[in-house]
């Protein structure tokens, strides 16, 4: 049993409250017009006139053109509501019939389409919603083809490299050397950085990655991070890690683990984009908060990227060269630990004036 169409519906409904109006009218007109006409007779009668005489010839013509009257409004009535309704339903029915036309395109993979305005303000909001769901279907599947793209990509160099050693270590013409394993467990851990970036991050947006929050020292581990990257640069590198911490520093309600991985991160994207200069690391407390901060001399970040920074996948420079960007799933990463802390991270930067990361902790 197919379902009744909104128009006929709408048209029906108008219809119903019509012969509502139409009979209440004339069962209240019928029962109490005569009754007020008679009375109004015998007001005006005089000393030599008596209504009495002809009180019933009067009300039957009054009924009749009363009557009579009521028939063509009905009619008249009728008509003129019944075409003003049919009108009216179809001025709602129509956009909501372009809506599903437009869906169904969407649902193609037509994604480009979009709703204009309409005269009724309930369907403009409708059609603004359905226009922005649309363009984040959109985003939501370019950067889909962005990470198939970019994941592509990561494998395929360094699966391209494993095989070429073991071919050439198979046939004899590479010698297996500890140099060549070294390469190849280079490889292997890139992939496995790669791999495990991936479901770390599908780990933090499904909620399954637990954090345990306890009293923790910022400073101390600042230290520790920096003491890390300073160890494995030489005493003449064109980039310094500098930093600045105060001689007091309240106890931040962290997990040291998850901060530490966040600073790793931090700190690797300022010395990957930073060519010389100067690394800074600072922290501070304001307020219920304790502040970090990762300040680098790199070459900054353009306006219109600011925004997308902690989005999934992405990165400014779309070339090829890993040098230039990864694949932006540790500043995805970054973000969502943050927010398990209840805390928040943003950037700040300028074109050639380097780039500022900072997040904050609850004390």
């Amino acid at each position: 049993m197919s379902k009744p169409r909104l128009r006929s519906r709408l048209f029906r409904a108008h219809l119903t409250v019509l012969a509502i109006g139409i009979l209440t009218l004339t069962i209240v007109g019928w029962l109490y017009t005569p009754r007020l006409f008679v009375l109004h007779l015998r007001r005006i009668e005089g000393s030599n006139f008596r209504a009495a005489q002809i009180q019933g010839q009067l009300v039957d013509v009054f009924q009749f053109a009363w009557g009579r009257g009521m028939l063509w409004a009905a009619l008249v009535g009728g008509i003129a509501a019944s075409s003003l309704s049919y009108w009216l339903s179809r001025r709602v029915v129509e956009p909501l019939l372009e809506m599903e036309e437009i869906t169904g395109a969407f649902a193609a993979g037509d994604l480009d389409r979009r709703l204009p305005e309409y005269e009724f303000l309930e369907l403009t909001q409708l059609a603004n919603s359905v226009n922005h769901m649309a363009a984040d279907i959109q985003s939501v599947e370019q950067r889909r083809r962005d990470l198939v793209s970019d994941l592509s990509h990561e494998l395929r160099t360094p699966l391209t490299i494993l095989k070429g050693y073991l071919e050439g270590m198979a046939d004899g013409t590479i010698a297996a050397e500890p140099a060549v394993y070294e390469r190849l467990a280079r490889e292997t851990q890139r992939l496995q950085r790669l791999v495990n970036d991936l479901q770390e991050l599908s780990q933090l947006e499904s909620g399954y990655l637990p954090i345990a929050p306890q009293p923790t020292d910022i400073a101390d581990l600042l230290r520790y991070v920096v003491r890390r990257f300073v160890d494995q640069q030489l005493p003449d590198a064109p980039v310094q890690i500098q930093l600045d911490l105060p001689t007091a520093l309240p106890l931040a309600q962290a997990d040291a683990e998850r901060i530490e991985q966040v600073m790793v991160n931090l700190l690797s994207n300022a010395l990957r984009h930073t060519e010389q200069g100067t690394v800074r690391v600072k922290a501070w407390s304001r307020a219920s908060q304790i502040w970090v901060a990762v300040k680098d001399t790199g070459p900054g970040i353009a306006p219109e990227d600011i925004p997308h920074v902690f989005d999934r996948f992405w990165r400014a420079d779309r070339s090829r060269d890993r040098t230039s960007g990864g694949t932006g799933i540790g500043l995805t990463i970054c973000r969502r630990l943050i927010e398990l802390h209840a805390g928040h991270i943003e950037v700040e930067s300028a074109i050639g004036q380097g780039s500022i990361f900072r997040f904050y902790l609850p004390i």
